[in-house]
């Protein structure tokens, strides 16, 4: 165990030890006051010193990093007579600091401040300022940083894939791993559970299996910010049997709620307060990831008074503070069982200030009850939060569409025109070893479209034999019925089932895996359950919202979503 600083101190007194010419002495003992947590000591140490150099400067700013002190401490030493010039591990920590602190503008100043001292190429002070720079939304300014580095090491590359990753640029950082493999750099924990953040974004089974092997080859497998990862990457892929594999040992908080997030968006509640009760026997005690798990898994299967115990409870027994998301679970769960006015209550009542996801909770589910007055009620409480927000005219319109208001449909058409709101284009892809196939609506431009399109015209004609009848309110246009009928079978998810259905395209023995940027149809979900019969093959679409599991005609959302 190492001896308390404070004895060492004592000691050091008692010798008579000269501060100036043991400079090294002191500076080493700011940093055990700061490893045993008496920052306190290390500030009375540091003022006690005459000259303090760059290391002692150094030693005290990483003492409060994270903290504003840090920074103040940095333009004390800056302004201090004579200046020390800082170093690179000054910026390094300091950048941490940025990180955390997310101060913009100071990220700026120390960018320009490291160029005149030449340590702005170091490795770690360039990762540091790549980490701070995608953590704004100039991810321009990372990739500049990144691009200027002479030399680029596994820390630089960590810090510019996970930049890409959370900011929802999963094919950037997938990029940035694939050419740290190709550079022979060597991977890092970070950069492995990056890159498998980047591919659960996007659930692609066949790259979490790549990065996986990696992993393994590479020997980061065990560590448990990459088995954490690992579960979160097939989870969300809907290989919830790989996850529940590598779902075993010593685990974290996270790999827990990973597991549970998993099954919740896979529409399993059972399971999902199973592994609750399971981590709670072992000793862990949930947080506020744990119960948001357990409320969207309730809430998916549209299980109220399930809902509402669980979010009571989360309060009073658990001492948790429920967050703006756990409110939106249960003004979810409401909607979705036709309780509009009550989901309505709820959002107005509780402790925050409704955002844009709660209003488009209850939009989505104005327009399967066809409550098209509401839905004005509710659109516009979107639309005052963001104008140019697609989804508050797109749902509305889709509302009145349902209620057969035609021309309220068009005027909103309209209003998104003058108000130049772009609607968000909706797409299915599908992953055929390791390339993703994409597809929008009435999509022509496959090099197999053709085939794609007789494939659709056979299903068609297999499943009206079982008594499949077109859900033509799904077609929200103005048009008569053949057209809409037509419509609704050139909609993404369902070329992209075709197109997956093709001769030699998927092994037939294996689940067929969509993914689709928006909710998925009413009528798609209705065809799939008759070709998932027709075709005795698995479908698995995932959506917006989450997962629907078609096999021999039922889907495992229960018809709730």
């Amino acid at each position: 165990m190492a001896k308390d600083p404070r004895v060492i101190h004592g000691e050091s007194i008692k010798k008579l030890v000269p501060s100036p010419k043991n400079i090294d002495f002191f500076n080493n003992l700011i940093t055990l006051y700061s490893n045993f947590n008496l920052n306190s000591s290390a500030l009375k140490l540091f003022f006690s010193i005459p000259c303090p150099n760059t290391v002692t400067w150094t030693s005290i700013i990483s003492a409060f990093v994270n903290s504003p002190t840090a920074i103040s401490l940095f333009l004390s030493m800056l302004r201090h007579n004579p200046p020390p010039l800082p170093n690179a591990r000054t910026f390094a920590t300091l950048l941490k600091t940025c990180a955390s602190l997310s101060p913009t503008s100071l990220c700026r100043q120390l960018h320009s401040l490291a160029f005149k001292l030449a340590v702005d190429e170091n490795p770690f002070v360039a990762s540091g300022f790549v980490s701070v720079y995608c953590k704004t939304p100039d991810m321009g300014a990372a990739v500049k940083v990144f691009d200027e580095m002479s030399e680029r090491d596994e820390v630089c590359y960590a810090a510019i894939i996970n930049g890409f990753a959370r900011n929802n640029r999963p094919t950037d950082a997938l990029r940035y791993f694939v050419e740290m493999r190709r550079q022979g750099v060597g991977s890092t924990s970070h950069s492995v559970s990056g890159a498998l953040c980047a591919v659960s974004s996007t659930a692609r089974l066949d790259q979490c299996m790549v990065i996986h092997d990696h992993a393994i080859v590479s020997g980061w497998d065990s560590d448990e910010y990459v088995k954490t990862a690992l579960i979160d990457g097939y989870g969300k892929s809907g290989l919830i049997e790989e996850a529940r594999k590598l779902f075993e040992g010593k685990l974290n908080i996270a790999a827990w709620n990973a597991m549970m997030a998993a099954y919740a968006q896979q529409g399993s509640h059972e399971s999902v307060i199973e592994l609750f009760i399971s981590m709670e026997s072992r000793e862990i005690a949930p947080d506020s990831y744990s119960f948001l798990a357990v409320l969207t898994a309730l809430s998916n299967a549209g299980m109220v008074s399930e809902t509402e115990k669980w979010l009571s409870n989360m309060k009073l027994q658990y001492k948790l503070e429920p967050q703006i998301e756990h409110y939106t679970c249960l003004v979810g769960a409401l909607a979705r069982k036709g309780r509009l006015e009550e989901a309505e209550k709820v959002a107005l009542a509780m402790p925050y200030q409704p955002d844009a996801a709660v209003w488009r909770t209850m939009l989505s589910s104005c327009v399967n009850n066809a409550n098209s007055e509401l839905a004005k009620r509710v659109s516009k409480k979107l639309r005052d939060i963001n104008p140019d927000d697609d989804s508050a005219y797109v749902i509305l319109a889709n509302a009145s569409a349902s209620a057969r208001q035609w021309n309220e449909v068009k005027e909103i058409w309209k209003i998104m025109r003058d108000m130049r709101v772009k609607k968000e284009v909706g797409r299915s892809w599908i992953e055929v070893k390791g390339k993703v196939h994409v597809f929008f609506a009435g999509d022509r431009k496959h090099e197999r479209m053709e085939e794609i399109y007789a494939k659709l015209s056979e299903l068609m004609m297999k499943i009206d034999i079982l008594g499949y009848v077109p859900r033509t309110s799904e077609a929200l246009h103005d048009i008569d019925k053949e057209d809409k009928k037509e419509m609704l079978w050139c909609h993404s998810e369902k070329l992209a089932v075709a197109f997956g259905l093709l001769t030699g395209v998927t092994p037939i023995q294996k689940p067929l895996r969509v993914v689709k940027n928006l909710k998925i149809c009413g009528d798609c979900h209705h065809v799939f359950k008759y070709i998932s019969t027709v075709e005795n093959r698995e479908i698995i679409v995932r959506d917006a919202h989450r997962y629907h599991r078609f096999l021999k005609g039922n889907c495992s959302c229960g018809d709730t979503w």
